[in-house]
């Protein structure tokens, strides 16, 4: 896997990617409300929508309920569409069924745009 350019994070974005365990992964939101947040992907589904009781909530009308699911198979992570109506994009393609993720992709929901950032462990490995 090639390893993303962490440049132009802060460093505290930096130190939090090379904290993460292998197996885990980092959302970092790079445009939408909230910018710099950060979301953990730990578990082996994490779903994002405007929906409260999702595990990632994005506030914006361009983003649906249920939009996307973060499926981790192992130190692998895929994204998926969850017939949104706005669809989720990968890199600026919409994406048909899941998408793998890789070190570095920009994943856009409404118009959030996520930079994700795999363990460095699991990064150097591949």
């Amino acid at each position: 896997m090639i390893r993303a350019n962490t440049t132009s994070l802060s460093v505290d974005e930096r130190d939090a990617i090379q904290a993460l365990p292998s197996g885990a992964a980092l959302l970092v939101v790079r445009r939408g409300a909230n910018q710099g947040a950060r979301f953990l992907l730990d578990q082996d589904v994490t779903v994002a929508g405007r929906h409260p009781a999702v595990d990632i909530f994005l506030d914006d009308v361009t983003v649906s309920r249920r939009h996307a699911e973060f499926l981790r198979n192992g130190t692998s992570f895929v994204v998926k569409d969850l017939g949104s109506l706005n669809g989720t994009y990968c890199n600026g393609e919409r994406i048909q069924g899941s998408t793998p993720l890789t070190d570095g992709i920009e994943v856009q929901v409404g118009k959030y745009r996520l930079t994700f950032f795999a363990s460095r462990f699991d990064v150097e490995a591949n």
